[in-house]
This record gives structure tokens, sequence and C-alpha cells, in this order.
């Protein structure tokens, strides 16, 4: 076929064509050009594409790339297993050694520390529906409220996060993103959906990332960090953190550092804060010194007492019980 005539059956321009033509070429795919009036580009006679191409790096990667967590829990385990069984065993000899050994040598565990696994029945629903392109019913409990509510969705794509699944799906004309953990009785419809021709899912996952950042930090609070202070910062999340950086002055000479913190509220804004210890001063807003004082003090009041105290773990300073 002619570079006008691949163009015109894959809907792109022809220098489109030449440039995967080429990279074809470099791929080491056996494409040739014929010149002249009837010319194109052709394969060998004969040619076709096998496993056996994969050099050493690329089948390594592969072995690498499944995670036998999240496979199970999207009922998929023992068909991974067998798939790199039979991928193993189609391998060049020379291959599967390397293979072998990154399987052996690297284990990729998605999940977060002290967190629990979530009970996922609906997952492997979730993950044929997405595959498949069919409508979704189920009923969903969003954070804070009791009840789960009926729901018809077009599933997008399913999302691994800090071992937490999320569904992303569309909802009418907006996409959503749904905790799999909160999805009950899902279902599979045989309607059929057409899917956002422009739709990227890792393009998207990003952006809700870092508006639901932005949205969850309404207060903010100017602080000096100590050196220790400064390493410590990492408990408070990677958003922090890299607010603190840019928003850093030089250090004073014991190496104290001024900076504004994201913090969601004051309330919560104390609790964060309380962890970095005695490496963080508060300097403002009032309110959120004034409280956090006010905390402290309570807390100093009671490890003050007496072990075995009757008032001990009250919540109650004991002077004041005794006025």
């Amino acid at each position: 076929m002619s570079a006008s005539q691949l163009a015109a059956e894959f809907e792109v321009a022809v220098r489109t064509i030449h440039r995967d033509i080429d990279q074809l070429s470099a791929a080491g795919i056996p494409v040739y050009a014929d010149r002249g009036r009837n010319g194109g580009f052709r394969l060998r006679d004969g040619y076709r594409t096998m496993l056996t191409g994969l050099n050493q790096s690329e089948a390594e990667t592969l072995f690498l790339a499944g995670l036998p967590g999240p496979a199970a829990q999207m009922g998929l385990a023992e068909v991974l297993s067998t798939a790199r069984l039979k991928l193993l065993a189609a391998l060049p000899a020379n291959v599967q050694p390397g293979a072998e050994r990154i399987a052996a040598r690297f284990h990729l565990d998605a999940g977060a520390w002290f967190h629990e696994v979530d009970q996922l029945p609906s997952l492997p629903v979730l993950a044929r529906a997405v595959w498949s392109e069919r409508m979704l019913k189920l009923r969903y409990r969003r954070a804070g409220e009791t009840e789960a509510r009926s729901r018809t969705l077009a599933p997008l794509g399913l999302v691994l996060k800090g071992g937490i699944w999320y569904l992303v799906a569309q909802s009418g004309k907006s996409v959503r993103t749904y905790r799999a953990a909160n999805i009950h009785d899902a279902e599979m419809c045989d309607e059929v959906f057409t899917r956002p021709k422009n739709f990227d899912l890792a393009a998207h996952w990003e952006e809700t990332v870092r508006d639901y950042e932005a949205s969850v930090y309404h207060e903010h609070a100017d602080v000096r960090l100590s050196p220790e202070g400064m390493k410590r910062l990492e408990l408070l999340g990677p958003y922090v953190t890299s607010a603190a950086s840019k928003s850093a002055g030089k250090p004073d000479r014991r190496g104290w550092v001024r900076c504004r913190l994201p913090i969601e509220s004051i309330d919560f804004g104390i609790r964060e804060l309380m962890r970095l210890g005695i490496d963080v001063i508060v300097v403002g807003p009032p309110a959120l010194r004034e409280q956090l004082a006010r905390t402290a003090g309570r807390i100093a009041r009671l490890h003050a007492r007496v072990p075995g105290d009757r008032d001990h773990g009250s919540g109650r300073d004991a002077s004041a019980r005794r006025r």
C-alpha cells in the first residue's frame, strides 16, 4: 500500500505514516518500500510477529509489571499466573534466566503501611465492565453517609492509589471518582456505552489528584521549624512538604526556618502540627496559636498528675474539679 492509502486508512497525515514506518523498521519489523508509480510499503512475505522478538530488557520489564495482590482483588490471580508461565516458556533460552531473576528479586506491594486490605467483592465486576465498556448498576455509599444509593454509571477505568481502588466513571455528562470499597451490589448491564473519544485515564487522574489536594486545604499556618522539624515534615504528606519548601525563608542562626503550611482546618491543623512536637512554633494565625496553646496546656496538666489519680484520663483538670 502507498503512504497516501495508508494515511487514508488510518485517518492520519502522510508524514505520520512515514514516521511510523521508520519506527517499525527501527524496531526490527521487516517493512520494505518499493518506489515507482505502483510502489508502496510491504512486509516481508510470510512475516508474523513473534514473542521471541522480545529482547532481554523488554522481557524482564514484563515480569516486573505484574502485581499479584491487585490482580487477585480483580479476580485475575490465576490468569496472571498462567500468563507468566506461558510467557516464560515462550521466551528464548538466553532470556529466560533474566526474567526469572526479576520475578525472584523484585516484589511490588502497592498497599500502604498499617492499612488493612479493603474487602472488594464488586471489584471483579467493575473490572469486567470497564474492559467490555458495559454500563454498571450499583449502590454507592458516600463518605459520611450511612445509606447506599442506587446509581447507573459508565465505567471508564480503575485506579489503584496508595493501596485503595477507585472507579472513574461517567455519570450523566460529568466524570467522577468512586471508592471501590463503598460500592455494593454491582451488576454489569447488557447496555454498551460509548467511551469519550478524547478521554485519557492517566491524565484525568493526575488532574483529579491535583484538584483534590488543592481543595482539601482551606486554611494555613505560619510556623517556624527547627532543622529536625523540616525533616519530619514528611509526616504531614508530600503536598504540605512541597508548600513548605516553596515558602521557606532563610534559616536563622539556630537553623530555624519560617514558612507557611496548608492545613484543612484549625482543629485538624492542631492534630497535624502536634506530630512535630517541640520542633515547630506556630506564629499565626492567632486562633490557631491560641487553641494549640490551650491543647498543649491540657496535655501537660494531664501528664503532671500522679499515676493512679482517680481523675486521670477524665479530660478535665483535677484542680478545677476540686474547686
